[in-house]
This record gives structure tokens, sequence and C-alpha cells, in this order.
């Protein structure tokens, strides 16, 4: 640092004081361009002081007095107006160049709380939530699960039940595992195509078993769902549904707050799941034999929507797994009655 170009070389008499009790002496004050320079009479260096580290100890007051070191107690006083004009202003400009400790601490602090504030507002809760999820065991997923059908059959009725029905229903799911989910309800209304619980619960519309000639579209659908239920956990998006407090609630007791689970029923019954990724739906419809290009043109009559996995069947028609008899699909078809 250096001292301004408009006081360079500027000379002043003064008082120089070695230390608190020392004897004062006449000096001479040079200001240089990176320090403060005071000689004696005999013009003999009697101090240098960088101009970085000059203090002014008696601001507003006279005869102005400055030191380089607060702890020896040396300090010069000056009675020029120019001279304690041209130090203050050469300390102002050396302090605007200088860094600040104490504000790069505030920044940092306050850089800190930000950074603690943005965690909790937008980590927290969704690891809270996706921790939450991955603790539930099995056996309270289930639980979960049968709890929310009693919430469902409120809006969509019971699920459907007549003996042969529900026999061709159980054939069904056997041809299929253990590729599709082990419980299977069909429901009078509510749902238009298929949907899924917490604990393995997989909920089909009556009309996915009435308005088709195949009983390997309601295979594609039951396949496409346990896809579906693999790719996002339903425990996992009943807490994001709920929010935060639900899965607070879920975490330290156990259980979920009242009404909780009857709007996420409503939810289920009225909310179309995300599409499953293609390439492991593929897989699973290989897996179970069962060609995906009847589901395909059920899902989207014109294909168009559908076309990467109509392209892409890895099971030809020839080859597919038998899944029902004609009596046991007419049976099936039947589950609802008249």
């Amino acid at each position: 640092m250096t001292a301004l170009k408009e006081f360079q070389r500027l000379e002043a008499a003064a008082l120089w004081y070695a230390e608190p009790a020392a004897q004062r002496l006449d000096v001479i004050v040079t200001l240089g361009t990176a320090t403060l320079t005071i000689v004696d009479h005999r013009d003999v260096a009697v101090a240098h002081w960088s101009l970085p580290a000059v203090e002014r100890l008696n601001p507003g007051r006279r005869p102005a007095a400055f030191t380089a070191n607060l702890e020896s107690g040396e300090r010069v006083e000056i009675e020029d107006d120019t001279m304690v004009r041209a130090i203050e202003k050469v300390r102002r400009a050396v302090m605007r160049t200088q860094p600040h400790p104490g504000r790069l601490r505030r920044r940092i602090t306050w850089g800190a709380v930000v950074a603690c504030l943005a965690l909790a507002v937008f980590w927290l809760p969704e690891a809270l939530i996706r921790y939450t999820a991955a603790i539930v065991p099995e056996p309270a997923r289930t639980t979960l699960g049968h709890d929310l059908m009693e919430q469902v059959t409120r809006v969509s009725g019971h699920p459907c039940g007549a003996p042969e029905g529900l026999a061709a229903l159980e054939a069904l799911a056997s041809a299929l595992a253990p590729h599709a989910l082990p419980e299977v309800h069909v429901l009078p209304g509510g749902v238009a195509g298929s949907a899924h619980l917490p604990g393995g619960v997989l909920l089909l519309g009556r009309a996915v078993v009435e308005d088709h000639e195949s009983p390997q579209v309601v295979a594609g659908y039951m396949l496409t769902e346990s896809e579906r239920a693999a790719q996002t956990d339903p425990l996992l998006d009943l807490l994001h549904h709920a929010g935060l407090r639900a899965a607070l609630a879920l975490f330290t007791t156990g259980a979920l707050p009242e009404g909780t689970l009857a709007d996420y029923a409503e939810h289920v019954l009225t909310t179309p799941g995300p599409a499953p990724e293609t390439e492991p739906l593929l897989r699973r419809f290989l897996a179970a034999q069962v060609p995906a290009t009847p589901f395909a043109y059920a899902v989207d009559v014109s294909g168009e929507s559908t076309l990467a996995i109509i392209e892409a069947d890895p099971v030809s028609p020839t080859f597919a797994k038998p899944l029902l008899s004609d009596g046991q699909w007419v049976s099936l078809q039947g589950i609802c009655g008249a």
C-alpha cells in the first residue's frame, strides 16, 4: 500500500514518545509512499511505521496522537493540520483495501446460516420422508395397505367377489407369480385402470376385466402396476402426498394422523400413476412370458402413446404362456356380477 500521491513526502514537526512514561522528543515526521518515518534533530531515524499499521489514539482531539503498536505505548503527537489530514486520509484509503476478518466471519456465519436454513427447508423434509419409508417393516406396510383398503372401499365400494371370478383371479395371479403383486382386488368403481397400495395390494377397475377380449390385457395391467410399484415405493408416494407432518408422526409414533389414509385413498383412485420405464417393464413381461402388445393397444387403441412397448414387445403371441382357460376367463369377466 502507498500513500496518496498528493501527500507523498509530506513533513511536519511532532513530539515522539518511545513509551508512555518516556521523555518527549522533538522530531520530524515524514509521510512517505509506504511508511511514516520519524527522525530526530540530528536527522537520525528513531522509528519507521508501516502505514497500514498506523492508528489514531484520540479522534477529533489535538494534538493528534498516532501509534503503530498499541502494546508498546509508542506514540507521536502532531499539531500540523495538513499532516494530520494526510495521515487520516491515507489511513482511510488503507482500511478500504485491507481485509476485514470480522466482516469475513460475519459473511461466513450468515452463509452457514443460509445453508442450514436451505438444508432444513429443502433437504431435511425429503430426507426424513425417505428415511421413514425405508425403515417401515413389511408387516407394518401390510397393515397400512389393509387400513388403506378400508378407506378405498368407502369410495369405490367393496371389491367384486363372485366366487368363480375370485377363483379365476387367484389363478391369474398364480400364473403371473412372482412377477406381479400377490394380492389383487377388482373394484366395482372408483378406479379406471389399475392402482397399488403399500403392502403389495393391487387394484383393478372392473372395466379392465369386462371390456377386453383376452386375459393377456388384464395380465398386462397387473404386470405394469407391479413394475410401477417396484419403481415408485407406494409408501413413499403416500408420505409425499401426506407431507412432512405425517412422516414425522409415522416415524415417532408408528401411526399416521387421522384422515391421512382417507385423503390418500381418494388420491390413489383419481390420480393416474406415472408410466414405468419401458425397458424394465418389458423385462417383466418377458419374465412372465406375457405379450405386451395387447395391453399396449388396450391403453391406447391407436398405439401412438405406447408405440415403444409395441415395437419392443419381447414375447410373441405364438410362444405366450397360457394364463386362463376359456371358462376361467369368462368367470373372471363376471367377477362383479350383472
